[in-house]
């Protein structure tokens, strides 16, 4: 069977407008509405986008995450394939007792972190995101590995707290062009409950997919597009012609998901 006719799940995947808060050109090339993500994801037979609201991240250091949250709640339920992190930001409670109650709702299925936007140390707000990921035994998604959120250092939080998941995003990323952070921190994982999704742009690098792989196993490695960052059909294809095993493959573009959010297979 050729991988291309499996319905994938994506991640990893945001909407709305895109502010670097330079560049015009590049937030426009960057935006996409929900709609546009989900057209996207349905060309490239994605069958459903776990996503977080660009409104909450964006931009840097200035972004609203209790509006962004609130603004998602209302999105996600009125797109079908389409489904939600709520975005915490620790600097924010707010953000926490949304997390509360959206977490109860069937369309969001995890907490989405990120410590380079929200401009925090994740050394600083690590325990207490991720004691309250463990009371919900919720999944977390961070960012890493840039100054602030150091794939070694999310990890040791992981460790403390078994009753939560991990996805590392960005396998490649690396503040300091070691492509290694994700994968390492993968390895250093004592209850089996971290993974690493493939959204960086790192992910065309020949070989580190599969070396991924190689290191940490199929099992600990997630689908994801960062889209519409990135080009959502060039994502999926990279999974699509890797050099791994269909198992692999099939493992990467849904059953971990399926897995990991208690997801029904297609």
């Amino acid at each position: 069977m050729s991988m291309e006719t499996i319905p994938a799940i994506d991640v990893h995947a945001h909407f709305g407008r895109y502010d670097c808060g330079r560049n015009d050109l590049v937030n426009e090339l960057m935006t996409g509405d929900a709609a546009l993500v989900v057209e996207r994801a349905r060309r490239a037979n994605i069958r459903l986008t776990i996503a977080s609201p660009l409104e909450s991240l964006l931009p840097r250091g200035k972004a609203d995450a209790v509006i962004g949250n609130r603004n998602a709640a209302s999105i996600v339920a009125a797109t079908p394939g389409l489904l939600q992190y709520v975005v915490i930001d620790p600097r924010r409670t707010e953000t926490y007792q949304q997390a509360e109650e959206m977490l109860r709702l069937p369309t969001c299925v995890g907490i989405k972190i990120h410590p380079e936007e929200h401009v925090y140390p994740i050394q600083d707000y690590g325990a207490a995101i991720f004691e309250f990921a463990a009371r919900h035994r919720a999944v977390v998604l961070s960012h890493s590995s840039e100054k602030n959120s150091l794939a070694a250092e999310l990890v040791k939080f992981a460790n403390q707290f078994p009753e939560m998941k991990l996805i590392l995003a960005h396998i490649g990323c690396g503040w300091d062009n070691d492509y290694t952070h994700q994968v390492r921190a993968i390895q250093q994982s004592r209850h089996g409950n971290v993974f690493a999704d493939t959204s960086s742009s790192r992910s065309i690098t020949p070989n580190l997919i599969e070396w991924a792989v190689r290191e940490v196993g199929a099992e600990r490695v997630l689908f994801g597009t960062d889209t519409p960052l990135y080009h959502t059909s060039m994502q999926r294809i990279r999974i699509d012609h890797a050099d791994l095993t269909d198992r692999e493959k099939r493992l990467i573009l849904c059953e971990n998901a399926e897995r990991l959010f208690s997801i029904p297979a297609a």
